[in-house]
């Protein structure tokens, strides 16, 4: 079997010819693309708002000063997820505490926010693990607004996955999407923030520019403007936003590709008594196919896997509060977070994945899982 790659960005000729046309044009930022993909991002999350940045860590970082979070406040964080959820709060001063997680999921749990609430918490990050949809979203929703908290969502994994016919991004003030090159659609480097709330909106996008007061498309004299407030320089480029346009444009068949080949892996994968997943679920947008097997011998299978050609990837190695970062503050045990990092496995799960290759892999796991 040729090599079977973890990943597959899904960049066609007319996205290249997308890219081309913005380079040519010397526009290469504020341009009409980022304006054009925001406005579909909108449609497809069904958001009232959208704003392009520069990654979804940043996306975060800026949800967060928008908040008000800073020093002297608590963020509640999941042990289990991409050192950027905890990040994104630290960025700000404030302080990061650590809840475990769901073992089959790796996403936060209702009873694990209650256990670890205090009148210290302003802000709860909740994460949607894998594209893994938060399934107790609504109650943490209702909880924080009785206990006046904010709920940011990290949607870094979560395009295309919904709960009860809601995109993720939509149950929070605000909600941050990647771009990075493994994920569904990519610019690179690259971000989107989401929100319900104009005035959250408004802040953002005046964060994200410097804190410059007017749009340039908006300026009666060019280069006429205010700065009211301190901001960063966290935009993404107008060709970056032309390479995300198309390829967004046509995500919903890709996404129905990946629920596909989610489903061809359970149903090669269910016999196998040596290797646990999630229940299979088409509100799942499936950034990847995770699967759990003995700690003893995760490390080595993958190592096989690389010799045959098969792309993996674990997500993730360490619980977050296990990192010599955040092991310095109040460090405790996380059961749950801690048997997820030892025992997970990433398998590709892209839209042109062949079932081929899919049984392949399979074949080969039961094959060394035995």
């Amino acid at each position: 079997m040729k090599q079977i790659k973890f990943s597959k960005v899904n960049i066609a000729d007319s996205d290249l010819k997308k890219v081309n046309q913005v380079l040519k044009s010397g526009w290469l930022t504020h341009g009409k693309y980022t304006k054009l993909f925001e406005k579909e991002f909108k449609k497809f999350t069904n958001t009232k708002f959208t704003t392009t940045v520069s990654s979804c860590t940043a996306g975060l970082h800026l949800i967060f000063l928008a908040l008000g979070i800073g020093k002297g406040d608590t963020v509640l964080v999941p042990a289990m997820s991409h050192v950027a959820s905890a990040h994104a709060a630290s960025y700000t001063g404030a302080k990061i505490k650590f809840t475990d997680v769901d073992l089959e999921t790796g996403n936060i749990t209702f009873n694990e926010i209650k256990k670890n609430f205090s009148k210290k918490i302003k802000a709860i990050i909740v994460v949607h693990m894998s594209g893994i949809p938060v399934k107790e979203i609504i109650k943490i929703k209702n909880f924080c607004k009785k206990n006046k908290i904010y709920l940011i969502e990290d949607c870094a994994h979560g395009l295309g996955s919904k709960i009860n016919k809601t995109h993720v991004g939509n149950f929070g003030d605000a909600g941050a999407f990647s771009f990075y090159p493994t994920k569904q659609i990519t610019s690179g480097e690259g971000g989107a923030v989401v929100t319900n709330n104009k005035k959250l909106f408004e802040k953002i996008k005046k964060l994200k520019a410097f804190g410059i007061d007017t749009d340039i498309n908006d300026r009666k004299i060019p280069g006429v403007y205010n700065v009211k407030s301190l901001g960063y320089n966290f935009r993404i480029t107008d060709f970056q936003s032309a390479l995300l346009f198309t390829q967004l444009k046509r995500y919903s068949f890709n996404l129905k590709k990946r629920i596909k080949n989610a489903k061809i892996y359970e149903l090669y994968l269910k016999n196998c008594k040596n290797i646990q997943f999630s229940k299979f679920s088409k509100n799942n947008s499936y950034f990847i196919f995770q699967i759990f097997v003995n700690e003893k011998k995760r490390n080595s299978l993958i190592q096989e896997m690389v010799k045959n050609n098969i792309g993996c990837s674990i997500h993730y190695a360490t619980p977050l509060p296990y990192f010599d970062y955040y092991k310095k503050f109040n460090f405790k045990k996380f059961r749950n977070a801690e048997k997820y990092a030892k025992t997970n496995i990433s398998l590709p799960v892209y839209s042109e994945l062949k079932k081929t290759e899919i049984k392949f892999i399979t074949n080969f796991l039961e094959k060394n899982t035995k």
